[in-house]
C-alpha cells in the first residue's frame, strides 16, 4: 500500500482528533494541510440511514458519514486488522513506522474495501449479528479453500488467541452486518473517487 511522502507531519484542516477518525481527504495534498473532502461527496449515505428496518448502528454510521465524510474508526480497528492480516491498518501504521504521514492512499482504500466486501458476503449465511465467534467462523471457512490452508489456519488461530484477554476471554464484539457494509461502502467511495484517508488520532 503506497502512502504519501513525509515532509514533516501534515495535518487536516479543521479536524480535532477524538479516538481514531478516518477522514476522507483530497489526494494528493498540495500544501502543508490535507483538505477534507466536502460531505456532499457522501450525501447519499443519508439514504442508507433512512432505509426501513436498518439497524441503529448502521444508521448512525451512515448518517455520520453523510454529515462529515468521517468514520469514527476506533471500534473497527481490531476487526479490520484480523480480516486483512495486518496490524494498525486503519491507523496507517505502516506509514507512521516509515516516518510518513498517516495516510491511506486510494489504492489502500480499495484494498480495505475489498476485504470488507468479501467479509460481508461471507458472513451473510451467519445472519445480521457479527460477533467474535461468527467472524472467526467466516475467516476459517475462507482460509480452508486456499493453497496453504493448514498454514493459514494455524496463523489465524494464533491471531484469534492473541485477541483474548488475560483470562482467556474473547473480545465482546457486537456489530451488525449492515454496519460493516456501510463501512465498506465508505472506503470504496474513497477509492473510486480518488480520495485518501487521513488517520487522525
Amino acid at each position: 500500500m503506497a502512502l504519501v511522502p513525509y515532509f514533516g507531519r501534515a495535518d487536516v484542516k479543521g479536524v480535532t482528533p477524538m479516538g481514531l477518525d478516518n477522514v476522507a481527504v483530497q489526494w494528493p495534498r498540495t500544501g502543508r494541510f490535507y483538505d477534507p473532502v466536502a460531505p456532499a461527496a457522501f450525501v447519499d449515505f443519508a439514504d442508507m440511514a433512512d432505509e426501513p428496518k436498518v439497524p441503529a448502528p448502521a444508521a448512525a454510521l451512515a448518517g455520520h458519514i453523510a454529515k462529515t465524510g468521517v468514520v469514527r474508526a476506533t471500534a473497527y480497528t481490531e476487526l479490520v486488522d484480523l480480516m486483512l492480516g495486518l496490524s494498525g491498518v486503519l491507523y496507517a501504521t505502516d506509514a507512521a513506522a516509515e516516518d510518513e504521514d498517516p495516510v491511506i492512499d486510494p489504492d489502500g482504500c480499495a484494498w480495505i474495501a475489498g476485504g470488507l466486501e468479501r467479509f460481508v458476503d461471507g458472513h451473510r449465511p451467519f445472519g445480521e449479528e457479527v460477533t467474535f465467534e461468527t467472524v472467526s467462523e467466516v475467516l476459517r471457512e475462507a482460509l480452508t479453500t486456499g493453497k496453504l490452508a493448514e498454514q493459514q489456519l494455524r496463523w489465524l488461530e494464533s491471531r484469534l488467541e492473541s485477541l483474548s484477554d488475560d483470562n482467556g476471554d474473547a473480545p465482546q464484539w457486537s456489530f451488525t452486518l449492515t454496519e460493516l457494509d456501510v463501512l465498506a461502502k465508505f472506503y470504496r467511495r474513497c477509492a473510486d473517487r480518488g480520495f485518501a484517508i487521513y488517520a487522525d488520532f
